[in-house]
């Protein structure tokens, strides 16, 4: 979510040329579907369905940044490195051996990320690498941290998890890409829980040159400009006297506008520049789609089949609903 590039030159200007056509093919589109879902239910519901049978301590944080950081390996590399397993097996020489790999089998099919800027002529390691480490950086502990805020936030919110879950249920029968991409309401959420607790809170740029800002404000060639996505998410002037609500609705409205009505919620977004969890303009997050396809299928996966109730100060209880029975587990989170 966050950009980890504080200027651009031609180096970072032609990395993201890259990186944008690379985004934006259907193909690996459904390669981040097959990699998430794989990852959630071989792997985080597993996880979260033993420890609520054996009513073991887990860290929430902890567990969601192991299950991002397989899904961005994966995704940018090709490469497992199995950290939601118990075991961490060793990562090196990854961009070389996928080299290898490529010049053995020049037929082989190029999914991930790696492979493709590999395939597509850019044999510089370096430069390969800082483009696809950018993507680990900027994807794992961003996505983790959004969702650790949203899992407490709607366990405070009972009614609102209820229209999550209700829409849920009512997509669970979708193929993967079409569930998430109607789940209104869950963006909704995602994107007012975010407003409130920004994965990145704080974040800056470097002037190339001699500015004036708006009001006036006159900034220098080399100065570092910082902006506070978390105290604009909470700036009345841009959200209204209710602003300190976890309320999904200001961001919805009825399909039709009113004409031709047939209840449905549709998504308003808000303008960048007043919402910049993602970036905006020329320097927006491209791996803003990835990131919730990513946090609508952990949501689904998790809220499907489990409750997060709170269990403490410092805990999160997860009541796990098989036929009658309810088995529990405490998810502890670090806010």
């Amino acid at each position: 979510m966050s950009n980890t590039y504080l200027k651009p030159s031609s180096t970072t200007t032609r990395k993201r040329q890259v990186s944008s056509h690379e985004f934006n093919t259907k193909s690996l589109r459904k390669f981040v579907e097959i990699v998430v879902d794989t990852e959630v239910s071989q792997r985080l519901i597993p996880i979260l369905s033993t420890a609520a049978a054996n009513n073991t301590v887990l860290d929430l944080q902890d567990i969601l940044q192991r299950f991002a950081f397989d899904n961005i390996c994966k995704i940018a590399f090709g490469h497992d490195p199995a950290y939601l397993l118990p075991d961490l097996p060793e990562a090196e020489n990854i961009i070389k051996e996928k080299k290898q790999e490529l010049r053995n089998k020049p037929s082989l099919e190029t999914v991930d990320l790696l492979s493709r800027f590999l395939s597509s002529g850019h044999s510089d390691e370096g430069f390969v690498t800082d483009i696809v480490i950018s993507f680990i950086l900027a994807g794992r502990d961003t996505t983790s941290a959004a969702l650790t805020w949203y899992f407490w936030l709607v366990s405070q919110n009972p009614e609102i998890e209820k229209e999550i879950l209700r829409e849920i249920i009512d997509k669970s029968e979708s193929p993967v890409y079409e569930e998430v991409k109607d789940m209104v309401y869950t963006h909704a959420s995602l994107c007012e829980s975010m407003r409130l607790y920004p994965p990145v809170p704080i974040d800056g740029k470097v002037a190339l040159r001699d500015d004036v800002l708006p009001d006036g404000t006159v900034i220098k060639k080399g100065m570092r400009v910082l902006y506070h996505p978390y105290a604009m998410g909470r700036l009345e002037m841009l959200w209204g006297p209710d602003w300190e609500e976890f309320k999904p609705d200001r961001w919805l409205q009825r399909a039709g506008d009113g004409v031709g009505n047939d209840g449905k919620w549709s998504f308003v977004g808000r303008d960048p520049y007043s919402y910049p969890v993602f970036q905006a303009g020329p320097r927006v997050c491209l791996g803003k789609d990835m990131a919730f396809l990513q946090m609508k299928r952990v949501v689904a996966g998790i809220l499907r089949r489990f409750k997060v109730v709170p269990a403490g100060e410092d805990a999160l209880l997860i009541r796990h609903f098989k036929k009658d029975l309810l088995a529990y587990a405490y998810i502890m989170t670090r806010y």
